[in-house]
């Protein structure tokens, strides 16, 4: 008895719980009706009386073991399940998916295409930028409010170092090497502490283009975007500028395209009046160009500036911004098929 008592004991330390169906093989095997320990309970009628005593202690002490045993290792499945079960997404789609571009990277290679065969190359500058780069460079006065912490991502509370608010600030950072003539485009995340809405986010891409060389002039300017305008939109599409004020550039001028959905009749997305407004330009500032260490007398140049987002949603239609930054695969999906 003593020795089947010991084997039995070893077979149940033994015992592999894999799964549930292993829980209940544990259970039948050891601690049923017919299982191997009941087996014992039955012959310990023949046991001799005086080993009753000792022979009862082990045989209880071996179905406590066994239920012990059991109970353990039922928990510990359990908690598997139920740890696999909270990291399971129930609301994701099933299946496997073709990979796509995003639609900002989409339009952001098609933009950076038009104006490669235009001669512009591409620049980039950190995300961090100091207060020189990202606004005295640029002839933004120490009172100006883009400076405010309602516009701005100031780093640790200091005033010289924030998340920069344009991709401006590669320009001044190309400008300064002072290798001339300069025609670039700087694509790029830029930040600004706007509240999120459909229309507004507070971390967006920008395109922004300079050009400087000797006798640049607005015509010079309006030829190039008239050209990117009609390779990105349409060879229909009209433009127009209207005055406007920044302070890195003079003269200054917003750049409106004919709705490209209602072809200028007027509809919800262009607010009814047939055109949109694209991006910010002008002549660059000759306190610029003093700055960043060019003689402004002998060269002139113009900068501009767009939204990858908005020119985005006016290609595909798109109303809500978020949508670009919520990586929903529903959304994504349309676009799986553009390269």
């Amino acid at each position: 008895m003593k020795e089947k008592i010991e084997q039995l004991l070893q077979q149940i330390e033994q015992f592999k719980f894999t799964d549930k169906e292993a829980l209940e093989n544990f259970r039948l095997k050891f601690l049923s009706k017919k299982g191997l320990i009941p087996a014992l309970f039955a012959d310990f009628k023949s046991v001799a009386p005086e080993d009753r005593k000792e022979m009862g202690l082990l045989l209880n002490e071996l179905k406590n073991k066994a239920q012990d045993y059991l109970k353990t290792n039922q928990e510990a499945l359990e908690q598997q399940t139920t740890t696999a079960a909270s990291t399971l997404d129930v609301t994701l789609p099933s299946g496997h998916f073709k990979g796509g571009r995003h639609p900002l990277s989409i339009v952001r290679k098609e933009i950076n295409s038009i104006f490669e065969r235009l001669g512009f190359v591409i620049s980039e500058g950190p995300e961090i930028e100091d207060d020189f780069h990202n606004f005295s460079a640029l002839n933004f006065p120490p009172e100006h409010p883009a400076r405010d912490m309602q516009d701005t991502f100031f780093i640790h509370k200091n005033p010289d170092i924030a998340l920069r608010t344009h991709t401006s600030s590669v320009q001044v950072r190309v400008m300064e090497q002072g290798k001339l003539p300069v025609r670039i485009i700087a694509p790029g995340r830029v930040f600004r502490n706007e509240a999120i809405s459909a229309r507004a986010h507070c971390i967006f891409h920008q395109i922004e283009g300079l050009y400087i060389d000797k006798e640049v002039s607005f015509a010079d300017l309006k030829q190039t975007l008239y050209y990117f305008a009609q390779e990105f939109f349409g060879k229909k599409t009209r433009i127009r500028f209207r005055p406007s004020y920044f302070p890195f550039t003079e003269t200054s001028a917003e750049m409106d395209v004919s709705c490209n959905i209602c072809g200028g009749k007027g509809c919800n997305i262009c607010k009814y009046s047939g055109w949109v407004e694209i991006l910010g330009c002008g002549m660059v500032d000759p306190n610029v160009l003093e700055a960043c260490g060019i003689d402004s007398n002998e060269y002139t140049g113009f900068a501009f500036g767009m939204g990858i987002e908005r020119i985005t949603m006016m290609k595909y239609q798109i109303n809500d911004l978020r949508l670009f930054f919520e990586n929903d695969i529903r959304f994504l999906q349309q676009f799986e098929q553009i390269q």
